[in-house]
């Protein structure tokens, strides 16, 4: 088993994305890294500046409608990443303020305590069939609703 020294969470949004680390052991460090772009630039840049701090890194971010290409990316460099479904998050009651930072950092330190169940992420080329499937079930039912 891999023993990470950094947990990073990300909430990701079509325009930005926030971050936040959670240092490894029980009593590490929680914090908000920042906010970037949600560009594979950016977060490559972010990348090498965690990496040069020491320490394997392990991603984790919830599963949403930008997809999956921030999983493909970073796992095709060989970094361990993990996409989480919002249903699967452990939430307090009472807890409704939702705001990136706060997601961030509750993302990071669940990851670091084992309580985040990861979704499968389809290949590509299955998402690819998905999506086709999905557009023809609509011009299907666009044909219905014309006649």
């Amino acid at each position: 088993m891999t023993h990470y020294n950094t947990f990073v969470g990300m909430d990701v949004h079509k325009n930005s994305i926030e971050i936040a680390l959670a240092q490894q052991g029980r009593n590490g460090e929680v914090r908000n890294y920042g906010k970037i772009d949600s560009t594979l630039n950016a977060l490559d840049k972010v990348v090498r500046k965690l990496l040069s701090k020491g320490g394997p890194l392990h991603f984790v971010y919830e599963a949403g409608p930008c997809g999956y290409e921030i999983y493909r990316h970073l796992t095709a460099k060989g970094y361990d990443c993990a996409v989480v479904a919002p249903s699967r998050i452990p939430k307090k009651s009472g807890d409704r303020i939702k705001n990136d930072r706060r997601d961030a950092c509750t993302l990071a330190r669940l990851d670091r305590a084992g309580e985040l169940t990861p979704v499968y992420v389809p290949l590509a080329e299955d998402e690819a069939i998905r999506d086709l499937t999905r557009a023809r079930e609509d011009a299907k039912i666009d044909e219905k609703k014309s006649r």
